[in-house]
């Protein structure tokens, strides 16, 4: 399975829609000069962004945390140009970026140096072949403090993969339950 290319990248997004939004360059400043956490095509990557839709773990109902049933009121919705995530907490959130997976690609999900070197480790599953949707991203704030993530801007790269043939049973051929997904979304048994 090799890793594909910027070039490869450009091409699929557009010509097949894999990426929408896509930003075929790097994007390291905004028009008005602002720096910004990078995001956008880079050499053998895709660097995404989050939106500005977050769900701030609250422990506030002394709920467990449980993947087959899990407490929507274990969250708090903020729509911001931030989020802070509370010390030793976490926080989901959505790429910006809608993703059509090819049938015959892996994806793989890695956190950006920026966020790693202040403890804000960055956990998503691979998008899997003929995945759609936008990425759900689950952001764990190792410090003590309370860390910031910032909206539309750069917070995890992903790396394309794409095998020498097309998978014989697909994401979408087995009807996971997160296919089409929009918006942030928890956990599903």
């Amino acid at each position: 399975m090799p890793i594909k290319s910027d070039r490869w990248i450009r091409r699929m997004a557009e010509e097949h829609g894999m990426i929408e939004p896509f930003e075929p360059r790097q994007i390291r400043r905004t028009d008005e000069g602002t720096r910004v956490i990078s995001y956008g095509t880079s050499s053998y990557g895709y660097d995404i962004r989050c939106a500005d839709e977050f769900k701030i773990f609250t422990n506030v109902h002394s709920a467990i945390v449980d993947p087959k049933s899990f407490d929507e009121a274990s969250f708090v919705d903020v729509k911001s140009d931030v989020c802070i995530i509370p010390p030793n907490s976490f926080a989901l959130a959505r790429t910006v970026e809608y993703f059509r997976i090819p049938r015959n690609v892996l994806v793989i999900c890695l956190g950006k140096s920026t966020y790693a070197r202040c403890g804000i480790i960055v956990n998503v599953t691979p998008l899997e072949p003929e995945w759609e949707g936008h990425v759900t991203l689950e952001f764990s704030n190792t410090t003590p403090l309370p860390a910031k993530i910032y909206a539309n801007e750069g917070v995890a790269q992903v790396v394309f993969l794409e095998a020498d043939e097309p998978c014989e049973v697909s994401y979408k051929d087995r009807g996971g339950k997160y296919q089409g997904q929009r918006g942030v979304t928890l956990p599903k048994a």
